[in-house]
């Protein structure tokens, strides 16, 4: 892979993130503050993710595998985001907004696999050059969180006050564009599957793995992994209006934490996956959800700021060592056969079903605990998901046996 591609994959991936961290971390906040949005209605608004998880196999599947080029559609599929997301910038109301924004992200999550099938076509060796690509992702990650607190500073309580959380959309409108057009110059990558072999559901879905239910550890792993997902709701979907609301300053820009947090994890996961084996470090993971979301509902935004600073730090654990870690375990329990499949039916499995379910018990916990108008009782609202995710990790640790799980780099 020479220079130019790897520079031009570089700046794909870091505008594929850029664009995902520029308006969705912020999103509960700018639904409260500026919409006017209830608990349910964040949860609805959170829950196009896990809408857009389900629909992408079908639009990879059924025309990307098949029939186009795949940063054509990337391209195509950007160009429909900008316009979504500049229809998200112009509505006043949570009922205008909630369409653009389910559309949105029923174009925008199917780029995630896209981009990676792009950059891995171009790879001789993905195992060694995928990650100094994707790590451009991260970086746009915190840019755009960055971007917002630091050089905009549209997060600060004035600035909230007068709409112009409004802009991050415009922003990430403009940067779709961009992406959109770009796409176009990417490198070719045609269709891998002749478009006269018609797949099935249960193809594109990832069913076809479902037979790995049968292992009695695989289905604990399983039940875990959507399980552990509603505490993970809780974080996307409440972390920032909550840090807004206690009067954290900068609250988008100090969680971008978690994103460099993520990196340093991702790096120390090979050792600790190889000294402590597959087991303990996804208990470390769920472990470091209860830890984080204790911290969270007992710390201020005064001299407890630490502790809050703590649990956005705590990310890169929480996600790297479970759910990094599960798709190790997944690709090892499936074999040659199943493993794209298996892949295909965790994520369905998480970032649909598990997700689906999590925005909606989280709004309906952040509905249940309001004070007054504007006013939440954080710390019971965070109590739940350390608890939940405590239980979670209690029965993985009572009913998974363990087992020895080779990390490959």
């Amino acid at each position: 892979m020479n220079l130019k591609i790897k520079t031009q994959l570089s700046f794909m991936m870091f505008l594929e993130f850029f664009i995902w961290g520029g308006w969705f971390v912020t999103l509960g906040t700018f639904l409260g503050s500026n919409l006017n949005a209830t608990g349910a209605e964040t949860a609805m608004a959170f829950s196009t993710q896990s809408w857009g998880a389900i629909i992408a196999p079908f639009i990879i599947g059924l025309i990307a595998d098949r029939y186009f080029n795949a940063e054509r559609i990337l391209g195509i599929l950007h160009l429909l985001g900008a316009v979504l997301m500049y229809q998200m910038y112009t509505a006043v109301d949570f009922a205008a907004f909630y369409p653009y924004v389910l559309g949105y992200m029923i174009v925008y999550m199917p780029t995630l696999a896209l981009v990676n099938s792009i950059s891995f076509n171009q790879m001789k060796n993905p195992a060694k050059e995928f990650s100094f690509v994707r790590v451009f992702g991260t970086i746009g990650w915190i840019v755009a969180g960055l971007v917002i607190s630091f050089v905009f500073v549209w997060d600060s309580e004035a600035a909230r006050a007068d709409g112009l959380l409004r802009n991050t959309f415009l922003m990430v409108a403009i940067a779709s564009a961009v992406l959109g057009l770009f796409s176009f110059t990417l490198p070719k990558t045609p269709p891998k599957v002749s478009n006269s072999e018609k797949p099935s559901i249960s193809e594109i879905l990832g069913l076809d793995a479902l037979k790995l239910l049968k292992d009695r550890n695989f289905l604990i792993f399983f039940i875990s992994s959507i399980l552990i997902c509603i505490p993970l709701a809780f974080y996307y979907q409440n972390a920032n209006p909550f840090l807004s609301e206690i009067g954290m300053e900068n609250p988008t820009g100090k969680m971008t934490i978690g994103q460099g947090s993520e990196v340093f994890f991702m790096l120390l996961l090979p050792y600790f996956f190889r000294k402590f084996g597959f087991k303990i470090t996804l208990i470390a993971g769920m472990l470091a959800w209860t830890i984080r979301y204790f911290l969270f509902a007992f710390g201020d935004a005064g001299d407890q700021a630490y502790m809050l600073l703590i649990g956005i730090a705590l990310h890169g654990i929480c996600y790297d060592f479970f759910f990094v870690s599960g798709q190790i375990y997944t690709d090892s329990k499936a074999g040659e056969r199943y493993k794209s499949a298996a892949q295909g039916l965790i994520t369905l499995a998480t970032y649909g079903v598990g997700m689906l379910i999590g925005f909606w018990v989280a709004g309906v916990i952040t509905d249940s605990y309001i004070v007054s108008d504007g006013v939440h009782s954080w710390v019971d609202i965070w109590t739940f998901p350390a608890i939940f995710a405590f239980g979670v990790m209690i029965l993985f640790t009572i009913f998974f046996k363990n087992e020895e799980v080779e990390y490959k780099d």
